[in-house]
C-alpha cells in the first residue's frame, strides 16, 4: 500500500510538527520509513489481545495510570511508546487526555485501531526520529525492561520532550522475580524504586513520584514463575497464562486493588509489589 506524504491529511494532532519522518498511510497509520528489530515477541500481541479486555492485571494498572495521569496532568498529548495494543491509549483517551499510540509492530497497530484509537504511529522511539523539545509526555509502560541500553533511550527521551515534559512508566519489579517467562518476553531486567532513581537521576530527570503497584502478586509470581525456572521447568503456557490473567477477583483481593489506588489517589507509596510505577519531569530551563 503506497504511504500519502507527510502532513497530507489534517489530523486532531499535528504530527507532522513532531517530526518529518512519519508519513500517513491509506489506512489512517502513520509509518516510519525504516523499521527496526525489538526485543519483543509481534505474535505476543495478538495472543494478549485476546484477553486484554477481560484481564484484572490490565485492568487494575490502567486504573492506577489513570489515577496518577490526573494527580500529575501533562501539559498536552502524552505519546504512549511501545503501547501495544493500545489498551492504556484507550484508556487515556477515555479519562480526557489526548493520546498518540507509538508501537512498531504492525499486528499491535491493527488491533489498536480495532479498538478505536484515532492516531496511530508505527514506529519506534528511533525510528520515529521526533523533533528535539516537541512532546509534552511520554508513556512507557512496561517496555523499558525490553531496551538493553535503557540509559541511552531515557536520554533520547530527555531531547524529545519540552522543559516540563512528563514520563509516566511501569516497569516489572525485582530481579529475584526474574524466570524464563523474562526471557521469553523479551526481558533485559526487572527493577527496584531505588534503582529507577537511579536510572532517572543518572539520565537528567526530576523524579515527581514513585511507588510499587500490585501487591499480592510477588509471592504466587515467585511460585508460579521464578521457581518453575530455577528448577529448570518451562514456561506457562500461553493458555494457562491467558486463563490466570482472566481470573476473576476475590472480594479480599478486591479490597487491596481499591487499597491500592485510594492511596495513589492521596499520593501515598506502595511500599511492596511486582511492577514500579514513576513519574518523571524534564527539568525546566528556568529552573
Amino acid at each position: 500500500m503506497e504511504a500519502a506524504p507527510p502532513c497530507a491529511a489534517a489530523t486532531a494532532l499535528d504530527l507532522c510538527a513532531v517530526s518529518a519522518q512519519l508519513a500517513r498511510g491509506d489506512d489512517g497509520i502513520w509509518r516510519a520509513g525504516e523499521r527496526e528489530p525489538i526485543s519483543y515477541l509481534e505474535e505476543d500481541n495478538d495472543a494478549c489481545f485476546a484477553f486484554e479486555d477481560q484481564s484484572f492485571w490490565f485492568a487494575h494498572r490502567g486504573a492506577c495510570l489513570r489515577t496518577i495521569v490526573r494527580r500529575f496532568p501533562p501539559s498536552g498529548p502524552i505519546y504512549d511508546i511501545g503501547g501495544g495494543n493500545g489498551y492504556v491509549t484507550r484508556i487515556l483517551l477515555d479519562a480526557g487526555f489526548d493520546a498518540v499510540l507509538v508501537e512498531p509492530g504492525e499486528a499491535a497497530v491493527r488491533n489498536a485501531a480495532v479498538r478505536g484509537i484515532p492516531m496511530i504511529v508505527c514506529a519506534t522511539l528511533a525510528s520515529a526520529r521526533f523533533r528535539a523539545e516537541s512532546l509534552a509526555a511520554v508513556g512507557l509502560f512496561d517496555v523499558l525492561e525490553h531496551i538493553d541500553d535503557d540509559l541511552s533511550f531515557l536520554r533520547e527521551l530527555q531531547r524529545a520532550l519540552i522543559p516540563g515534559g512528563r514520563l509516566y512508566l511501569t516497569v516489572p519489579a525485582y530481579s529475584w522475580l526474574w524466570s524464563h517467562d523474562d526471557v521469553r518476553a523479551g526481558h533485559f531486567r526487572r527493577h527496584t524504586i531505588s534503582g529507577m532513581r537511579r536510572r532517572l537521576e543518572t539520565t537528567g530527570w526530576k523524579l515527581l513520584y514513585s511507588t510499587y503497584i500490585f501487591s499480592l502478586l510477588p509471592a504466587p509470581i515467585f511460585v508460579w514463575r521464578s521457581l518453575r525456572s530455577l528448577f529448570g521447568r518451562r514456561v506457562l503456557p500461553r493458555a494457562d497464562y491467558a486463563r490466570l490473567h482472566r481470573a476473576r477477583a476475590r472480594s479480599f483481593t478486591d479490597r487491596v486493588w481499591d487499597l491500592e489506588l485510594r492511596r495513589l489517589l492521596h499520593g501515598r507509596s506502595i511500599p511492596f509489589g511486582s511492577s514500579c510505577l514513576l513519574v518523571a519531569e524534564k527539568a525546566r530551563t528556568d529552573a
